[in-house]
């Protein structure tokens, strides 16, 4: 029998403000409300599919590094530049431009410089 992943741990140093943040960018993860977070928490998350969860661990180093892993998004209702723009807006920046036409992705960083990836839209196959 194989293991299955019941949640992804990222560093910050704001767990809450990442959680807020990240609860902005994901629609498919959200703040449980049953789960008490709040600024100053040692620890936040949020709530995925099939009960899996996006957890923010407060440390107290900066981030000096590239990401060692990553997310990849694609966005569901809109095109990749319509949805790198909406991210942008919410307090991203941009890391890297690797669109060619349209194929290719973004690599952006979220407001403590996490590294993720918007892709082309998700695609139900037929």
């Amino acid at each position: 029998m194989a293991s299955r992943a019941s949640n992804f741990c990222i560093d910050a140093a704001d767990p809450y403000a990442q959680t807020v943040w990240w609860s902005q960018v994901l629609e498919d993860f959200r703040m449980d409300p049953e789960d008490e977070q709040s600024p100053g928490d040692d620890e936040c998350g949020l709530t995925g599919p099939d009960d899996r969860y996006l957890l923010f661990l407060k440390v107290p180093e900066p981030k000096t590094v590239k990401n060692r892993m990553h997310l990849c998004l694609r966005p569901t209702d809109r095109s990749r530049d319509e949805e790198i723009d909406r991210i942008l807006g919410l307090g991203a920046t941009l890391v890297d431009d690797l669109r060619s036409g349209d194929k290719g992705w973004v690599v952006l960083a979220d407001p403590e410089g996490n590294e993720f990836c918007v892709l082309t839209p998700f695609r139900r196959s037929e």
